[in-house]
């Protein structure tokens, strides 16, 4: 009997051991659970991203793909590494990344910008996920270790139940016909992180506001609209980026002072 309380009190323990380990912050300051291991979860970003190349046709447009490389090596280099941009060659208004680097972009969604400073809000909103770790994150809320294990090895096989599941957990489950959208807290998170990632870089914040209603317009017509079907638009995402929007303008203006211009020509 003192043998079996004893393995409880050491299994309470342990649980609280690993609750702690597992307690992390992200850029908001908010707190997070995620117990993955980041290089586990940055190697099954890097198959997911080698299994859409492999799969999904590559823009061969040099225009697109210096346009997009700009922007995104503008914002990139507020966080640090060398990270891999690819344009995808597909009509859907959709990007991505994922951890261990990558981006992804489609030329619908270049097609339906303006200017750098809106495609810099939806490559910022993207690097914002993974900066949050929200791929890790959604991962240890759906699943336990023993799972989260099998799941690395999944995604080198996308089309299997469970491999669609990984791949929908990293953020791209849309490009195999799964959608697991991220939540909203996630979303707003990532939003104000975006932001703030594009002001930094010397982009113009105010045209995100811009984007976002653009992106909404683009939804109710004949094209496709994936980037908001694995992305849900809020009623209250604009009203979250304006309430920032002051925030985001001072880190402008320091950013110009600072000498950075980003000058990405569509």
């Amino acid at each position: 009997m003192k043998f079996k309380v004893f393995l409880v009190k050491v299994s309470l323990v342990l649980l609280v051991m690993i609750f702690l380990s597992a307690c992390a912050t992200t850029p908001t300051g908010r707190s997070q659970f995620v117990f993955m291991p980041d290089n586990e979860v940055d190697a099954m970003g890097l198959q997911a991203f080698d299994n859409l190349k492999k799969e999904k046709p590559i823009s061969g447009n040099a225009g697109y793909i210096q346009f997009v490389q700009c922007i995104s090596n503008a914002i990139t280099r507020e966080v640090g590494g060398e990270w891999e941009v690819v344009v995808f060659d597909e009509a859907s208004l959709n990007a991505f990344a994922l951890p261990g680097r990558k981006i992804g972009v489609h030329t619908g969604l270049v097609d339906l910008v303006d200017n750098q400073d809106q495609l810099a809000t939806v490559i910022g909103h993207e690097v914002g996920h993974v900066l949050a770790k929200h791929s890790n994150e959604r991962m240890s809320q759906e699943l336990g270790t023993q799972m989260g294990i099998s799941l690395i090895s999944a995604v080198a096989a996308p089309q299997t139940a469970l491999g669609q599941t990984a791949v929908s957990l990293l953020g791209v489950g849309a490009e195999y016909g799964v959608i697991m959208p991220f939540s909203r807290l996630h979303e707003s998170e990532a939003d104000i992180i975006g932001l703030d990632l594009m002001a930094k870089a010397g982009f113009y914040p105010i045209e995100s506001v811009t984007l976002w209603q653009k992106m909404a317009q683009a939804s109710k017509g004949a094209q496709p609209a994936e980037f908001l079907s694995t992305h849900p638009s809020h009623a209250t995402r604009i009203e979250d980026l304006q309430a920032h929007m002051p925030i985001a303008l001072k880190l402008k203006q320091q950013a110009n002072a600072q000498g950075k211009n980003p000058h990405c020509m569509k």
